[in-house]
Order: C-alpha cells, then sequence, then structure tokens
C-alpha cells in the first residue's frame, strides 16, 4: 500500500487570533477530506515560543484530527519528552488511544532548543534523564498497574485500547537515543537517513536482549505541494518554504549537532527549488518520482489556505488513485 503523508505544523508569521483559527479549521477539514480518499498518516509536532505560531499543542490538535477521522493514522513527530510531566502524558496518549482505536502514533525526542526548556523552566542538561523518566514512567503507567514514582505509589487509569501499549518510538539522531530506544525495547525513529545509527541500534537491542524495529525516512524525502503550474507556484508562493527552511536552519544551528531529513542551506526561493528539500510538483512529475512515501505540506510556511485546498485536491484525485494501482 502508499504511504502518504499530510504534514500541519499550522504555521502562520504575523498571524491573527482570526485568521490562525481559520487555519486550524481548515487542517482538520483537509485532514478529514484526506481521510475520506485514503491518506494514510496526518503527521504534526511541537515547538514552543515560536514567532510564526508554531504548533506547540501537537495532542490537543491530533484529538481534532482523530475525532474527525476514521481510518488514518496521527503521528506526532515529535512530542518534545522532557517537557511534560510523565503521568499526564501517559494519560493523554491513554485517552487518545482509545477514542481512536489505536490511531494514534507518538515519537518522543528530545528537541533541540533551549530556549524551549528555558521557557518551561526545564534543566536543559538534564534532558537525557528525564527523558528516560518519561519513557520508563509511560510504559508503567499504561499497565494499569500501581507503581512507585517519585518517591509515592501511583496509578494511572484508563489503560489504553493498544495492548502492550500505543505505539511509541524513541526519536532522535544520537547514539543515546539509540540505546535508549533498545535498552527499552522500543521502535526507533532516526530523524534522518542514517543507516550507521540503525545498525548501532540493531547491535544495542542484541546487547539488551530486546527486540525492535526501525521508521527510518528515506535517502529521498522531500516536502512536496502539487501544482498545475509549478513555475508560478514557486513565483507566488516559495517565499512560504523558505521561511520554513530558514526557521529550521536557524534552529539547526550553533553546533547543536542536529541531523534532520529537513535541512537546507538555502537562502533564496532560487536556492531552495535547486535544492529539492521542498518540491512543486504536477501530478504527473508526482507519479514520476518513485518515492516510496509521499509527505504532502500543504499549509507550510503560512501557505495561503485556498492554495492548500488546491494541492491536496490534486493529490488525492490525480496522484493518490495512481498510487493505488
Amino acid at each position: 500500500m502508499a504511504v502518504s503523508v499530510v504534514r500541519f505544523n499550522l504555521v502562520e508569521p504575523g498571524a491573527t487570533p482570526a485568521s490562525l483559527g481559520a487555519r486550524y479549521r481548515a487542517a482538520v477539514e483537509m485532514a478529514a477530506y484526506a481521510d475520506d480518499r485514503g491518506v494514510t498518516t496526518v503527521q504534526t509536532e511541537e515547538h514552543h515560543g515560536a514567532a510564526n505560531n508554531w504548533l506547540p499543542s501537537p495532542f490537543v490538535f491530533a484529538g481534532a484530527v482523530l475525532g474527525a477521522t476514521r481510518r488514518l493514522a496521527v503521528t506526532v513527530s515529535a512530542v518534545i519528552g522532557p517537557l511534560h510531566d510523565p503521568l499526564r502524558l501517559a494519560e493523554d496518549i491513554a485517552v487518545l488511544d482509545l477514542i481512536s482505536g489505536g490511531r494514534l502514533v507518538t515519537v518522543a525526542g528530545i528537541g533541540y532548543r533551549p530556549e524551549e526548556y528555558a521557557a518551561f523552566g526545564v534543566d536543559y542538561e538534564r534532558r537525557g534523564r528525564l527523558q528516560d523518566e518519561l519513557l520508563e514512567t509511560v510504559l508503567r503507567a499504561w499497565t494499569g498497574e500501581e507503581f512507585a514514582y517519585r518517591g509515592r505509589t501511583v496509578r494511572v487509569t484508563p489503560r489504553p485500547y493498544t495492548q502492550p501499549h500505543p505505539l511509541l518510538l524513541v526519536g532522535g539522531s544520537s547514539k543515546a537515543a539509540a540505546r535508549r530506544a533498545a535498552r527499552l525495547g522500543l521502535p526507533f525513529f532516526p530523524s534522518a537517513h542514517l543507516p550507521e545509527l540503525e545498525a548501532y541500534y540493531k547491535e544495542r537491542l542484541a546487547e539488551y536482549g530486546r527486540e525492535g524495529w526501525t521508521m527510518m525516512p528515506a535517502e529521498r524525502t522531500p516536502l512536496l505541494h502539487l501544482a498545475e503550474d509549478p513555475d508560478r507556484a514557486w513565483a507566488r508562493y516559495g517565499r512560504h518554504f523558505l521561511h520554513e527552511a530558514r526557521t529550521y536552519a536557524s534552529w539547526q544551528s550553533g553546533g547543536r549537532g542536529v541531523r534532520s531529513a529537513v535541512r537546507s542551506a538555502a537562502t533564496t526561493v532560487e536556492e531552495l527549488r535547486a535544492e529539492g528539500v521542498y518540491r512543486i510538483v504536477t501530478p504527473e512529475e508526482c507519479l514520476g518520482l518513485g518515492l516510496d512515501s509521499h509527505v504532502l505540506h500543504p499549509l507550510a510556511g503560512g501557505m495561503p489556505v485556498d492554495e492548500g485546498w488546491r494541492s491536496l485536491h490534486l493529490f488525492c484525485e490525480r496522484v493518490l488513485p495512481g498510487l493505488e494501482s
């Protein structure tokens, strides 16, 4: 089956409450439309305090999408684990898992922006230990049994729908993340195409006597936008892709060691188009890309909602049928 992903981060520079509200509602409506037409996944993410209004509450948004759909999976990729209370996170995921019948997928990362930790009063230097505690806690919480937590006895209810627990992957681009996943027997989600890190994860699985698997981005993972006339679309809307690319670049700089499938050095729309990280293609060109998975980004960087709908319609009406056949 063809894998198709519609990504939302709800960025809108200079948004008003009214315009951002319309964008959020449009994203949920887009998810419902995509679900009806066979798209397999909606993917969302978490960032805090961004001037361009990047989505900070992925599970709230996931709940809205899950409530508006019946088949597709919703992947939170990634939740910044150490910024969350472990017990509350276990409860929230359990409730969403019950509501959706097991359609929520959570990738737990540790983030790479110290300013997000500072905003929540969380020690950035302790992020690895906090992530260990969070993952261990949610796994124990989902058993529904009492357990010791920070010097007290606690119990989390209700138990999730999915057994033994909701799908939880460990995300990251470091050996520490791979070791963490292997030690806990959790699947590993490298943040980029990193075969050497996948091999390291498998070695650690054997060392710990655990079983696991990897969900790794393909070597080519372009973010797609569909248009009848790509030249015109780049001229009119390329600035939205460039805004997102430059935002990512600013977060991934400064020696933070971030390795991501979405990484651009472009400073102009022309450079961005030449890179191929973001691509505007016709439906016919999309079918000819030969990708294992297609990631559509209809509202990238504050893209006008009407243009996002045009892209989604072209993908669902003229690309998906060809992929399924």
